[in-house]
């Protein structure tokens, strides 16, 4: 314990809670001030399992590769599987490629491909920064920190706490069970509208994908002009 004035003692482990609030801090700091300037960006997630033979893997690196050659950036958890193959297939194509890394007690390895890597001990101040600075969120198959990702941006859009981007399911096959189970049970027991599935979009290829983000930005920038 230490003595903080006269008859009053703290006990040291509570300031504990103090510094943690600084050490939040510096992670916001340092996320804003590395991405401010990066541009538009798209953020990419899946599944840290994805082999590097797996389709999942390839889909994932051409798919960066082709929003890297159209000028993005591309953002994703910078570990291994599918977020080395997004980072590495914006390498390929001379695009700026971003690692926002989270330090686990596993610890999971930066992959080789970042322009840009920062470290996140706080996985809430690195969702930020996914979104932040995000112009769409692509979601290939992946676990629970991928459904994470997908249901805090739908619900930030549902919930009109940030404005409405492409959010993109790539992989109709994979996703199909759970938006029918969103349709079939949320949507008929009116936990959600039926017009809150249409936040999100599915695709299957590349194209598709930057198809859908090209299109939400052309028909934005026409009302825009149209007002």
């Amino acid at each position: 314990m230490i003595r903080k004035a006269p008859g009053e003692w703290v006990r040291i482990e509570d300031t504990n809670e103090t510094w943690r609030v600084f050490r939040i801090m510096s992670e916001f700091i340092d996320g804003f001030e590395m991405l401010s300037q990066v541009g538009p960006a798209v953020s990419i997630f899946g599944s840290a399992r994805a082999k590097r033979n797996s389709e999942n893997y390839k889909l994932a690196e051409e798919i960066a590769f082709l929003l890297a050659k159209e000028g993005y950036a591309i953002i994703t958890g910078g570990g291994p599987g599918v977020m080395e193959a997004a980072n590495k297939g914006a390498k390929k194509a001379k695009g700026l490629s971003i690692g926002l890394n989270i330090r686990l007690p596993e610890e999971q390895k930066p992959n080789p491909y970042t322009d840009i890597l920062i470290e996140f001990r706080y996985f809430f101040a690195r969702k930020v920064m996914f979104v932040k600075y995000a112009k769409a969120f692509v979601v290939l198959p992946g676990g629970f920190g991928t459904l994470d990702e997908f249901i805090e941006a739908i619900t930030l859009i549902q919930t009109q706490r940030i404005e409405s981007f492409p959010v993109i399911l790539v992989k109709h096959k994979f996703w199909k069970p759970l938006i029918q189970w969103m349709d079939r049970t949320l949507v008929r027991e009116g936990m959600i509208n039926r017009e809150d599935l249409d936040i999100f979009s599915v695709a299957d290829t590349p194209e598709e994908v930057l198809e859908i983000i090209n299109d939400f930005y052309a028909e934005k920038r026409s009302q825009i002009l149209d007002r």
